[in-house]
């Protein structure tokens, strides 16, 4: 495997490493031929980020993006084209498990 992951980034698996050893879980968001490196966002990202997204849905989307970003081509979060093609991947971030009330 090569050392240089995506040459027009310049993001290397050594970078990535570090990533993933800061924040955990690291994602790779690929569209149009470009690429984007995100976390997982945080409690109070998707707070912020909710409290925009009732009023301009796109807002959501917006705030997780650039929240989470770590790095690859930032093309991604200005072209709008781009944008909208990565959007619906966005909720992907969120790892929601089924949980269970139980009365005792």
């Amino acid at each position: 495997m090569s050392k240089e992951i995506t040459p027009e980034t310049g993001i290397t698996q050594k970078q990535i490493d570090a990533w993933k050893a800061e924040h955990g879980k690291v994602a790779a968001l690929k569209v149009g031929g470009k690429i984007g490196y995100v976390k997982k966002p945080t409690r109070q990202t998707l707070s912020y980020a909710s409290q925009a997204g009732a009023k301009d849905p796109l807002a959501f989307n917006e705030i997780i993006l650039k929240q989470c970003w770590l790095g690859g081509d930032e093309e991604i979060m200005t072209d709008t084209d781009l944008f909208m093609s990565v959007s619906p991947q966005i909720s992907g971030l969120i790892n929601i498990q089924e949980a269970e009330l139980v009365f005792l």
